[in-house]
């Protein structure tokens, strides 16, 4: 059974930084595209940013781009988002997810939650 397992979430004034983590047990880390996402009160949930499994390619989301950065450690199995010059709308549940087309591999966290407030 994979388990993703994000941290890093909390309280954050305006314009600070936040660094969330996802752990992610089992031995497919390194073959699966693994992404952000995040689902702000009474919206849909919206990519924030990706990483690719093997080119180490990213992507983001228009909102974020130039603020946050996406990275991951194969070695700890572990995705990174990077967060700075935070706004009120950036709010959100943030989930990871690990996603890979052949075998199919679909898999998310219980997510963590990010609040930007003064």
């Amino acid at each position: 059974q994979v388990q993703l397992v994000e941290s890093g979430g909390g309280l954050v004034q305006p314009g600070g930084s936040l660094r969330l983590s996802c752990v992610t047990s089992g031995s497919l880390f390194s073959t699966v595209a693994m992404s952000w996402h995040r689902r702000a009160p009474g919206k849909e949930r919206e990519l924030v940013a990706e990483v690719g499994s093997t080119n180490g390619i990213t992507t983001y989301a228009d909102s974020v781009k130039g603020r946050f950065t996406i990275s991951r450690d194969n070695a700890k199995n572990t995705v990174y988002l990077q967060m700075s010059s935070l706004k009120p709308e950036d709010t959100a549940v943030y989930y990871c997810r690990a996603y890979r087309v052949r075998p199919l591999a679909d898999y998310w966290g219980q997510g963590t939650q990010v609040t930007v407030s003064s």
